[in-house]
């Protein structure tokens, strides 16, 4: 049998285990199939924020007659939408463009185009040094796609990477590629104002503003109405957001709006990402604790536990802040609300004291679950104009390894707390292992496997947990 000319083998090979994040996922579209003419193909790279957005994307260009194909052999046009978060993300999209560039060779009428948060930045070396698309569009001029293949079909290249203060594209409604039927992202906010040293996404996604919260509340009823049984509020920074109405008369914080969209039903599962240390509210925890839908579930990044590092990040807090913070929702919300993290080994002039400080701080937390990286400088951010990237690789891999070893402990240990309880599980699919099994995750995020019996996605199910590991847990329905 004939190999596949393209394949994701790659990014597979490409990606650790001590790595392994968010960041590192990729997505494929699903294929719709109404008849339109012209094929379009999707890879998402990156964050639920990238995932949302090629949805938007896809919602843009169904009406300008595109049906999104899972198969790249058949696209017409073939977009990535990418991740400039890290050295790694970046690799990976140049070694797909290459692959896919080979097989343009092939059909020279496919169009290929970069989305995203590499627009900005590589604009120039992707249309004019390397020649290796036809279009670069950034993540705010998402309504230009169809002007920008217009030109594109007329033998001219396409760019728009211009960073907008009001887009939310708040009036489309996302076409939902992959979804499973039964979860949802809903788009609150885009950009962000916190200038994080290490962080790219201000020069990438630009200055924050949030969404009209009549068109969430709307987008969320249309959800249940389809009969969605979870939406995830997303935003870079979601406890910053703040609209206002044109004529002064309405504010809405996260809270408020958070609390309004857990009203639309007592069947709807709510949950958010990302908060940020410096602004999540007692207010918000408040809510949380007012409403059994909202999940007790709170990702919170503290990237460093030593505050002399945070402040070299610009983070804006300090640690006893973040540790106040925790207290505060252990507190409110109880010691079994799940806290994740991400964590950064190796920032630029840190020492093994200070290394010892973020160690200690996830024995403090015991996080659930930890998104755990080692530096790398990204061109353009602040540490990279101002502060040397000073400690040696080596080093930076071995801190994180015994960064990864730890949370592995207080990951199971977590996990463990729930054996012999009864969870309410919302199912979203079958386990990947059988077809005789169930997945989904209770108000914590755990993931839970149990025997199929009569339950179908989107039921929700008590389940008796029986055992676990420091990633699932396994029990039975009761």
């Amino acid at each position: 049998m004939a190999q596949p000319l393209l394949t994701l083998d790659f990014l597979d090979k490409a990606a650790p285990t001590a790595e392994a994040t968010p960041s590192g996922e990729v997505r494929v579209t699903a294929a719709t199939r109404t008849g339109r003419q012209r094929k379009l193909y999707i890879e998402s790279y990156g964050c639920q924020m990238n995932f949302s957005d090629s949805e938007i994307v896809s919602s843009i260009l169904f009406d300008e007659g595109f049906d999104t194909t899972d198969d790249l052999a058949n696209a017409d046009l073939v977009l990535l939408n990418t991740c400039s978060i890290r050295e790694k993300a970046e690799q990976t999209v140049r070694m797909r463009l290459s692959q896919i560039n080979s097989h343009k060779k092939r059909k020279p009428g496919m169009l290929v185009g970069v989305l995203g948060c590499m627009a900005e930045r590589l604009k120039s070396k992707f249309l004019e040094e390397e020649k290796i698309v036809d279009l670069v569009v950034g993540p705010d001029a998402y309504r230009d796609l169809p002007g920008l293949i217009s030109q594109v079909d007329g033998g001219q290249k396409g760019v728009n990477v211009l960073l907008s203060r009001e887009e939310t594209y708040a009036d489309i409604t996302p076409v939902r590629l992959n979804s499973n039927g039964v979860a949802a992202f809903i788009s609150i906010m885009r950009g962000c104002d916190n200038m994080c040293s290490f962080c790219v996404v201000p020069f990438t996604r630009g200055r924050e503003r949030s969404r009209d919260a009549h068109s969430i509340i709307q987008e969320a009823n249309d959800l249940v109405a389809a009969g969605y049984k979870e939406v995830t509020l997303l935003g870079q920074n979601v406890d910053s957001y703040k609209w206002a109405s044109a004529d002064g008369t309405e504010h809405v914080n996260f809270a408020q709006l958070l609390e309004r969209v857990a009203l639309i039903s007592p069947e709807l599962r709510v949950r958010f990402s990302t908060s940020h240390p410096k602004d999540i509210t007692d207010e918000v925890l408040h809510t949380m604790a007012r409403h059994e839908n909202i999940c007790k579930y709170i990702h919170l990044p503290a990237q460093s536990g030593n505050s002399r590092i945070l402040n070299l990040m610009n983070r804006t807090y300090d640690r006893p802040w973040y540790e106040e913070r925790v207290n505060k929702i252990r507190e409110i919300l109880g010691e079994d609300c799940a806290i994740s993290t991400d964590m950064i080994a190796g920032f630029c002039s840190e020492t093994e004291e200070e290394h010892e400080d973020t160690k200690s701080l996830i024995h403090f937390v015991k996080y659930d679950m930890a998104y755990q990286f080692f530096y790398s400088e990204r061109p353009g951010t602040l540490a990279a104009r101002k502060l040397a990237d000073d400690v040696p690789l080596e080093t930076k891999k071995r801190r994180l390894q015994e960064l990864i070893d730890i949370q592995q402990v207080y990951s199971a240990e977590r996990n463990a707390r729930a054996v012999g309880q009864v969870h309410r599980v919302l199912v979203e699919n079958f386990s990947k292992r059988s077809k005789d099994d169930l997945s989904g995750r209770n108000s914590q995020n755990q993931v839970i496997i149990f025997p199929k019996q009569n339950f179908k996605k989107g039921d929700y199910v008590n389940v008796l947990v029986h055992s676990s590991s420091a990633s699932t847990l396994l029990g039975t329905a009761v």
